[in-house]
């Protein structure tokens, strides 16, 4: 099943804002406060004479990479690929690269998406932004004809349950107030549920997809119309055509690409659903 492309794009325009707004604060927190010093001694240990120096020019090239416009990606990408080129042992090289892999999100650039994000994690396992958006991409551009299909989706598993767990666990970052930290909290554990319910409805884990969506619906600052569209298959297959009906018309509500489809699909749950007299 192949999803319209200008839903596509309002996903990963919604998504992006969100991984934007906690990998934003992070990385003003750390700009402002300065990383953990690995070199920094721990309680007990003496205290080095001389912290180490910090390059102003890696400094200046980090913050254009952090302030370029993310709806620039074409510069965005430019500027990370150049800082990642002249600071490769950067202690910045983490954020650049979760950077990158949002910039190739936007142009729906999956090859140069995918390599980044396993850079990203590489570099940080439990980076719940790049996690979040990588298991939500992978049931949506699913392809059932990929010999490696099943083991993406495998995958995609693994980083939106693992998200789960870190986003339940992170710390509040320096520059968030808290109601800032818990709607992003929020917006991505909405995301993972979607991303998650996607892929057991790839799977036609029906009961598990419906759970998924309900909870990503939900919670979800504005829901997505793909998940309730998503959730009124599930319910059709499941023979409840009520409940499909309902999710339908939840759908037809938002406008967006999915609009007219969601119309024709709560017609056909609406007479699916009618006793016939």
């Amino acid at each position: 099943m192949k999803f319209q492309s200008m839903n596509m794009k309002i996903k990963l325009l919604m998504a992006s804002m969100v991984v934007s707004l906690a990998f934003g604060a992070q990385c003003t927190a750390q700009a402002t406060n300065g990383p953990e010093n690995p070199n920094e001694p721990k309680q007990g240990q003496q205290e080095p004479k001389t912290a180490p120096k910090v390059d102003p020019k890696e400094e200046a090239a980090y913050k254009a990479f952090f302030d370029a416009s993310p709806q620039d990606a074409d510069k965005k990408i430019e500027l990370g690929k150049d800082f990642l080129q002249k600071y490769p042992m950067s202690r910045y090289a983490e954020s650049v690269d979760a950077g990158l892999v949002q910039a190739y999100y936007q142009k729906q650039d999956w090859k140069d998406f995918y390599a980044t994000a396993d850079q990203a994690l590489a570099l940080a396992p439990d980076d719940a932004g790049v996690l979040t958006v990588v298991g939500w991409v992978i049931p949506h551009v699913y392809n059932p004809n990929d010999p490696d299909a099943a083991k993406n989706l495998d995958k995609a598993e693994q980083y939106e349950k693992h998200a789960m767990q870190v986003i339940q666990t992170m710390p509040k970052p320096a520059a968030m107030t808290d109601d800032q930290f818990t709607q992003s909290k929020t917006a991505l554990l909405s995301e993972a549920h979607s991303g998650l319910g996607l892929v057991y409805f790839r799977r036609q884990q029906l009961d598990d997809s419906v759970k998924e969506l309900q909870q990503a619906t939900q919670s979800a600052p504005k829901p997505d119309p793909t998940d309730y569209f998503v959730m009124g298959i599930d319910y059709q297959n499941l023979g409840r055509n009520s409940d499909a009906l309902d999710a339908f018309n939840k759908c037809a509500e938002i406008p967006s690409g999915l609009q007219d489809r969601c119309k024709q699909s709560a017609d056909t749950a609406k007479k699916q659903a009618t006793p016939a007299k």
